[in-house]
């Protein structure tokens, strides 16, 4: 290994290799060998063929593009295992600069990690929301329980209301022609739920089982498909069906039923005691997230355009994972909201930018202080986790690999850095 090191600005580095010969040509060794069979030459079986014959008749730059990958690589890997201040946030801007049977020598721009300059991350004031729990919460949630509770039964003997489910045929067309997505047969729709345009469900109610009738909508000016969007449609609707949802009464009884209480008074006790431990974790993300923010503030440092579009990148990723999670195609989603991947990497710029910001604050902190993990702090979030998935400590573990390790160490060391700055700063 044989390079120079030269400091650029904006946090690059400039690595220049003279690859040794012996090196080089052990690199077109393993080509040959790799590619050998690949090569056909007259009077000689595929695979047999003698490397002088190969580079006579194809030339020895045949044989160039995998003995690069091999010299480079290990080239580049030793520098870096060499330099360890330098933390490549992105792919190396490559050069070959020279090339023959004996010699390589090429150049690699690195995006090296940025510097962080900190600021004033202990002795600041911080307010911590305080935690209120509100009768209206309360009753919410038990509301949302006996809307659970509710059982679905058939109308036969009056209109459709507001609340009810109908079972409906819908058509619809703009101008006499009708349109993609706007016919469908016993569609099911909850009146009042607002799922459907403006002004449809309003003109459903009052229908009977059986009517018959056109309804005119006109769709918004931002409907995602652009061909309907501000236009008026007429939908003729069919009512099959009428259903409503009886819903229990609230008493002992009730409560008996759907929970693990006896009473009213115990049951909403419950409820306040979840509402509160749901809002005192909003309210210490809510702190920790200011925290970082003015931390963040108080610090120099110049983000890369790569590390922003890689992170940006990942949560274009993230979210086109959710929606295959949810049984749909991204190229259908952009194609229905009228935008693009290009487009959503864009709108999560400034997001990124400052999720990496952050993430280089931190880790400049943790440099500045000790934090220590030990191997009974992993056991004891190993144990928490198996309690959480309801599973055996021993039989949770066996998932555990160092990977896997790694991660509840990191998030170990980020839980008490934020214990630490919490002890460190004034929370009022």
């Amino acid at each position: 290994m044989s390079y120079t090191k030269e400091l650029l600005e904006k946090d690059q580095v400039k690595l220049t290799f003279d690859v040794p010969e012996a090196d080089w040509k052990a690199a077109l060794d393993e080509s040959f060998n790799k590619n050998k069979n690949k090569f056909s030459v007259e009077g000689f079986r595929k695979g047999h063929v003698p490397r002088k014959v190969v580079e006579r008749v194809y030339g020895i730059g045949v044989l160039f593009d995998d003995a690069l990958d091999i010299a480079m690589q290990k080239e580049y890997e030793a520098a870096l295992e060499a330099e360890k201040d330098i933390i490549p946030v992105d792919q190396p801007e490559v050069q070959i600069t020279a090339i023959s049977d004996a010699t390589l020598k090429f150049t690699a721009v690195i995006q090296n990690e940025p510097t962080v300059k900190l600021g004033a991350f202990t002795g600041l004031e911080f307010k911590k929301d305080k935690v209120k729990v509100t009768a209206t919460e309360i009753k919410a949630e038990v509301d949302k329980a006996i809307e659970q509770a509710g059982a679905w039964e058939d109308i036969k003997d009056r209109a459709c209301e507001k609340g009810d489910k109908v079972i409906i045929d819908y058509s619809g067309s703009i101008d006499g022609v009708k349109f993609d997505g706007g016919t469908a047969e016993k569609q099911p729709l909850e009146l009042g739920s607002n799922t459907f345009i403006p002004g449809f469900e309003d003109q459903v109610v009052g229908m009977n089982i059986g009517d018959e009738k056109d309804i005119t909508v006109k769709f918004p000016e931002d409907y995602g498909a652009k061909e309907l969007a501000g236009k008026e449609a007429v939908f003729a609707i069919k009512l099959h069906e009428i259903s409503h949802k009886n819903t229990p009464a609230y008493d002992d009884e009730f409560v008996k039923d759907v929970s693990e209480f006896n009473t009213v008074k115990e049951y909403e006790a419950d409820i306040k005691k979840h509402i509160t431990e749901e809002k005192e974790k909003q309210a210490e993300q809510k702190l920790e997230n200011d925290m970082i923010e003015k931390i963040a503030s108080l610090a120099t440092v110049d983000v890369p355009e790569c590390m922003i579009k890689n992170q940006a990148a990942d949560m274009v990723n993230e979210f086109e994972y959710g929606l295959m999670y949810r049984g749909l195609k991204a190229e259908d989603y952009y194609k229905y909201m009228n935008t693009s991947k290009e487009k959503l990497m864009e709108q999560y710029h400034d997001t990124a930018k400052k999720n990496v910001l952050y993430r280089l604050v931190l880790k400049a902190i943790m440099k500045q202080v000790e934090i220590p993990v030990s191997d009974e702090d992993i056991d004891e979030a190993i144990a928490k986790m198996a309690e959480d998935a309801k599973m055996p400590v021993e039989d949770f573990k066996k998932n555990v690999n160092e990977e896997y390790k790694n991660y509840i160490r990191n998030d170990i060391i980020t839980t008490k850095l934020f214990d630490y700055l919490k002890n460190n700063n004034t929370i009022n």
